[in-house]
Parts: structure tokens; C-alpha cells; sequence
């Protein structure tokens, strides 16, 4: 008996947790499509699309230029003494070039702006829940989604594809200087072994994801914001799960989009 309740248990446990995937999931999404209705309608002018734009891009470029510069330093390192056992050192540049314009740029920029930007969205309209500030949107007639929504939506789409070039130029440049200045890699082998297979495509496939990305983000964040309870703790509760849905899903998307364009 004991072992069929530890069954029953078990099955009740996973089915709870699967309908709150499928339940917040399904939030995201029509929270998304509310968004994408609004922007035709939204002033892109206004102040706080443009705090938006300055927070998300501004804020984020200095943990970006740091990581970005060791990610290409690391990459350089390891991908050097993996290629000098058969010679080919000059081979450094297209494996930094093609891993970071298709995956690992875009990629990166995502988890970093997942922990900076998603976190701070979904506390900032998490406190704005628990202190009644977006019902009082509700009372004035306004629409909170078209107010605070659609700044944040749009200034992530546009800003993480420029933090992603910031991250692939400052990644590739680094790589170049450590491996010609220190490793002793010819300079021109590697940049003409760049050159001739990483091409303006793999950028423009790691820009696409990142557009990508950056509407999970301000969506996830956005979602776990608006729909927070529990007053101080609900509000960490809120930028943890932002945190944690932002790259899941951003790992999740990047697996089927790699799928579809490679």
C-alpha cells in the first residue's frame, strides 16, 4: 500500500507541476501577443521608452565589454593548444569568429541581460503590484500593458542585438591580440582564415536570435512582474522565476532554432 501511495504521489506531484508549466506558459504568450497588438500604437518617443532604451543598452555595455572580451580570451586559449597538436594554429580565428557571431555572442548576452534586466523588470513591476500602483492604472483608465509592457518589449528588441555586436567585435578582438601578440599566431592566417569562412550570414543568424531572446526576456520579466502576490517576498519570488524562465527558455528556443537554420 505504501508503495502505490508513493505512485499516486509521485503522478500527482508531476501533473501539478506540469500544468503550472502549460499555465505559465500559456501567460507569457498571450501577455506577448497583447504586446505585439500595442506597439503599432505606441510612441516611441515617450520618456519611458527611452529610460528604457538607456537602461537596457547603456546600463548593460559594461558587464557586456567585460565578458564578451574573456569569453574571446578563453576561447582563443582553448581552441590554440587543441589545434597546435596538428598544426593548425591559424585556424583560431574561424572558430572564434563562426562560435561566437552564431552561438555563444547572442547567447551569452541573453543569460547576462536574463539576470540584469529580467530580474529588475519583474521587481520593479513586482513592486508596483503589491503596492497597488498598477490597479491605480486600472482605476485612471489606463492600460498597464500598453504603459509599462510595450517600452520594456520594444527596447529589448532592440537593444540586444546591438549588445550582441558589442560582444562579438570586443570577443573577436581580444581573441585576435592574445592569440597574435602572445601565442604567436600569424596574423595573417588568422585573419585571413576569418575572413574566408565566417561570413555576413552567421551574423545576421546570430542577430535574429538574439531579437529573439530579447523579447523572452522582457516578456518573462514583464509576466512574473505583473502577476506577483506576497507582498516583499513575492517580489523575490518574481525576480527569481523571471531568472529562471529567461534562460530556460532562451536555451529551449536556441536548441530549435539552431535546428531550423543550421
Amino acid at each position: 500500500m505504501r508503495g502505490l501511495r508513493a505512485i499516486g504521489s509521485w503522478h500527482e506531484n508531476l501533473g501539478f507541476h506540469v500544468i503550472r508549466f502549460m499555465r505559465e506558459l500559456g501567460g507569457m504568450s498571450i501577455l506577448c501577443f497583447q504586446a505585439l497588438l500595442g506597439v503599432r500604437k505606441y510612441r516611441f518617443r515617450s520618456k519611458p521608452f527611452l529610460d528604457q532604451l538607456y537602461g537596457i543598452g547603456v546600463g548593460s555595455l559594461p558587464v557586456i565589454l567585460n565578458t564578451g572580451a574573456f569569453i574571446g580570451m578563453v576561447m582563443a586559449v582553448q581552441s590554440y593548444y587543441q589545434f597546435r597538436q596538428f598544426d593548425l594554429e591559424s585556424g583560431v580565428g574561424t572558430v572564434v569568429g563562426l562560435t561566437l557571431m552564431r552561438e555563444l555572442g547572442p547567447f551569452v548576452t541573453a543569460l547576462i541581460l536574463s539576470g540584469r534586466v529580467g530580474a529588475s523588470m519583474a521587481a520593479e513591476l513586482g513592486t508596483m503590484r503589491v503596492t497597488e500602483q498598477i490597479d491605480a492604472l486600472y482605476t485612471l483608465g489606463t492600460n498597464p500593458v500598453h504603459y509599462l509592457v510595450i517600452p520594456r518589449f520594444v527596447a529589448c528588441l532592440i537593444m540586444l542585438p546591438l549588445l550582441t555586436i558589442f560582444t562579438n567585435a570586443i570577443g573577436i578582438f581580444t581573441s585576435y591580440l592574445l592569440s597574435v601578440e602572445i601565442l604567436g599566431v600569424v596574423k595573417h592566417y588568422y585573419l585571413l582564415h576569418m575572413f574566408s569562412y565566417v561570413d555576413p550570414r552567421d551574423l545576421m543568424t546570430g542577430l535574429f536570435k538574439s531579437i529573439v531572446f530579447g523579447g523572452i526576456i522582457a516578456i518573462v520579466g514583464c509576466y512574473k512582474g505583473f502577476y506577483t502576490s506576497g507582498g516583499a517576498q513575492g517580489v523575490g519570488r518574481a525576480a527569481t522565476g523571471a531568472v529562471v524562465w529567461s534562460c530556460m527558455l532562451v536555451l529551449i528556443m536556441d536548441f530549435f532554432m539552431s535546428l531550423a537554420m543550421y
